[in-house]
């Protein structure tokens, strides 16, 4: 999966996205200026093969959500977590709304997915999740996961939980540096790994793991480690959906070596595709180096990552009654304008 350089398609781009090894394409910020522009741009891509490219977004609310003139301002996950100790139906009910909003706004501009949510607890360690996560409760967070899964599901998109097996717990920064958690497995699985395997019995369809090295359980980052991914996610906790890497151009990703380097670990350790961002020299000659065989079975699990094909179009949306109910019903939990990073860096 790669990504663009701005709100049009170029030839150089065009012929990238036509390499038989890239399945998709991640937009940031700088391909966003309009709905207009952007049913275009997606229009393009999705032309361009058959079966289409996946197109994929970071679109969480609050500090990370890439398009703004033309879409709700959704909040960060922080507010349902706060709102649920006062009152957790209100919570449950608004974040399944979120859900369906968030998904159905994506689809009607040729969205396929947004990478959320986030599933790490509020550990107050994190010097990056910031207001992204729900709660410090793993129970919370599962329930408020699920819910906006299951609103996400009903406008006809699937979901991706993060950052597995949990980013909560540690202060660094996997953009900038390789962070490390110490803790035993016995303490991640019983605390940071119970969302993720309430949401997988739930049917998420998506996983993406963490560039954090678990030192007591491996010493490779967990989106290059076969024993988190194929023993425990796989293996233990049965998941049968999608694995997509993190960025691989973060800084939590060069332990693993080169840019080939990094995409052979990460496949070789479960992944079923790696997000290439923010470098498109680097994702040129990964491509040219990169001699690998497609696997079947990974294809089978990212075809079902495609959109639905949206019931209204944008504009019809945008008038839409249970839209605009919504909208307001979620207006009062909106975050703070110096919250809004909304970086180009700031990946999943």
């Amino acid at each position: 999966m790669l990504d663009l350089r701005g709100i049009e398609l170029q030839a150089d781009e065009r012929e990238m996205l036509l390499h038989p090894l890239v399945g998709g394409v991640i937009l940031f910020a700088r391909n966003y200026r309009d709905p207009e522009t952007l049913i275009a741009l997606t229009s393009q891509i999705h032309a361009l093969r058959k079966p289409g490219l996946l197109i994929a977004v970071d679109h969480e609310g609050g500090q990370v959500q890439r398009f703004h003139q033309g879409f709700t301002r959704l909040p960060p996950g922080r507010c349902f977590g706060e709102l649920y100790e006062q009152d957790a139906h209100r919570a449950l009910t608004l974040v399944e709304q979120t859900g369906w909003l968030l998904a159905s706004e994506l689809l009607a501009v040729g969205v396929d997915l947004s990478f959320t949510p986030v599933l790490d607890l509020d550990s107050g360690v994190s010097s990056f999740l910031g207001n992204r996560v729900y709660h410090r409760s793993p129970e919370v967070v599962a329930r408020l996961g699920q819910r906006l899964v299951r609103g996400m599901r009903d406008a006809g998109m699937t979901a991706v939980g993060k950052h597995f097996p949990g980013h909560g717990n540690v202060k660094g920064d996997s953009h900038h540096e390789v962070p490390v958690d110490d803790r035993s497995y016995g303490t991640i699985y019983m605390a940071d790994m119970l969302p993720f395997e309430r949401l997988i019995n739930a049917g998420l369809a998506a996983i993406m793991p963490a560039h954090v090295i678990y030192s007591q359980v491996d010493d490779k980052p967990a989106g290059f480690s076969q024993l988190w991914l194929k023993q425990v996610l796989r293996g233990r906790l049965n998941f049968q959906g999608v694995i997509f890497s993190d960025d691989i151009s973060m800084a939590g990703a060069e332990v693993a070596g080169s840019y080939a380097e990094r995409a052979y670990c990460a496949l070789d350790a479960g992944c079923d595709m790696v997000l290439v961002c923010n470098n498109q020299a680097a994702a040129g000659a990964l491509l040219d180096e990169l001699k690998i065989n497609t696997d079947p079975a990974s294809q089978l699990r990212l075809i079902r990552m495609h959109g639905a094909i949206p019931g209204l179009s944008y504009d019809d949306l945008c008038v839409d009654q249970r839209r605009l109910r919504i909208v307001s019903e979620v207006s009062g939990l909106d975050v703070a304008p110096e919250l809004e990073l909304d970086d180009d860096n700031i990946m999943s």
